[in-house]
């Protein structure tokens, strides 16, 4: 395990502060209302949270591992799924996660919530093009931020199946209502959380961990750094695909999945509101990254041959060479070729796709503004296409989520 003395030294994969302290452009330092950099306090609370898992979480891991892994998931499932009252004599440490996790927090506005949900289904296919071709494969450039993926094998080996997964958990959660108590996002979060810190605690045991230079496995930082892929990055990468994003709506989204990200586990002093403070959140957390290196191209070559592996039915080797092409082309939109080389990914791709479609999607969801039931068509429409490519994905098997196994500490 992860000695409580290391805690106070510095992860190698963490930029010297004097580093961190490049000037901010005037037009983006009077858009942020504040220099990018952070100040030194907020840089030593950014270190400090690469020694943080999920308290709470890593706590309940180890009393089900000590109460009996199968016996102590069995009643976590039903506590999450059928509520407290469906188990008599609860044991405590069990009461008293669901409890803290019942009790929202005064801030949750549950109309705003789905406020959120319904732009995302607005945006059809191109949220999940941006989220993939965009947020995961752009933060694979990241270094630090793969050991966990590559040592447990979660997204280089099998990429298909935890791709489709992750997909799942983010369906579950941009459903209307779906983050309400017993709500299929509120579940399936809670499902993740438990595997998150499976992962950390097995992780976290391996003589092949080098906390000194990564920290603590799947660490707040990185936590929060995934957090603010599914709304900042997202948003960013959605208007320069040509969907307009007003500020009700930024605000709706971020809503979503600072309530989202809660239940995840993040901790609520890294919870924001505004897009704007997300970026400089997004940007202080990035500071704790390493260079690209080798994971970069094997966890790149992994994703991008995902879409090889798809369903369908009709045409089926035309179609997975045309996504394979497509989100290639997304991703080249989005990042440089010497970025698409660190990546393993091939050079002389071009960005047709995304140069192909933007006015039209622009003049698209342009007229849908002005017209109420349009926008519900598409809304409609575009949240089939986002369950279609999950089917694709998934294919015949049971879409699910990722069951902890022999692989994690207790077999819990």
């Amino acid at each position: 395990m992860i000695a409580k003395t290391q805690r106070h030294k510095v992860p190698s994969r963490a930029r010297p502060f004097e580093k961190t302290q490049k000037p901010t452009p005037a037009w983006l330092k009077k858009l942020l209302g504040r220099e990018l950099a952070p100040s030194y306090e907020e840089y030593a609370a950014v270190l400090d949270a690469l020694w943080e898992g999920d308290p709470a979480m890593d706590a309940l891991v180890d009393w089900m591992v000590d109460y009996g892994p199968r016996e102590a998931r069995v009643l976590f499932d039903k506590a999450v799924s059928e509520g407290l009252a469906t188990i008599p004599n609860c044991p405590e440490p069990l009461y008293l996660f669901i409890k803290s996790l019942e009790r929202r927090p005064a801030w949750v506005d549950a109309e705003l919530i789905d406020e959120g949900a319904r732009f995302i289904h607005s945006t059809g296919m191109t949220a999940p093009y941006v989220l993939r071709d965009l947020a995961l494969m752009g933060g694979y450039l990241l270094s630090g931020f793969n050991q966990s993926l590559v040592m447990t094998g979660a997204l280089n080996k099998g990429a298909s199946r935890r791709v489709a997964e992750t997909g799942k958990w983010w369906i579950d959660c941009t459903e209307i209502g779906g983050l309400r108590r017993f709500a299929p996002g509120f579940r399936s979060t809670l499902h993740v959380r438990l595997v998150h810190s499976l992962v950390r605690r097995n992780l976290a045991s391996r003589e092949e961990w080098e906390a000194s230079k990564w920290g603590m496995p799947l660490s707040q930082v990185d936590m929060v750094a995934t957090y603010l892929g599914f709304c900042v990055v997202m948003l960013g990468g959605l208007r320069k695909m040509g969907v307009p994003v007003t500020p009700r709506e930024s605000r709706a989204v971020m809503h979503l999945w600072k309530y989202a990200c809660w239940v995840m586990g993040v901790d609520e002093k890294w919870l924001v509101d505004t897009e704007r403070d997300g970026i400089v959140l997004l940007q202080h957390a990035l500071m704790t990254q390493s260079q690209p290196d080798w994971t970069s191209q094997e966890l790149g070559q992994a994703l991008a041959r995902e879409p090889l592996d798809r369903h369908f039915p009709r045409f089926e080797k035309l179609q997975r060479k045309l996504a394979y092409q497509k989100h290639l082309s997304v991703s080249r939109y989005f990042l440089d070729r010497t970025k698409m080389q660190q990546l393993g990914l091939p050079e002389g791709v071009s960005a047709w796709y995304p140069l192909a479609t933007f006015f039209p999607r622009l003049a698209s969801y342009g007229v849908q503004r002005y017209i109420p039931g349009l926008r519900q068509w598409q809304q409609k429409l575009g949240r089939g296409a986002q369950r279609h490519v999950l089917t694709q994905m998934f294919g015949d098997t049971e879409q699910d989520l990722i069951r902890p196994g022999a692989d994690h500490p207790g077999h819990v």
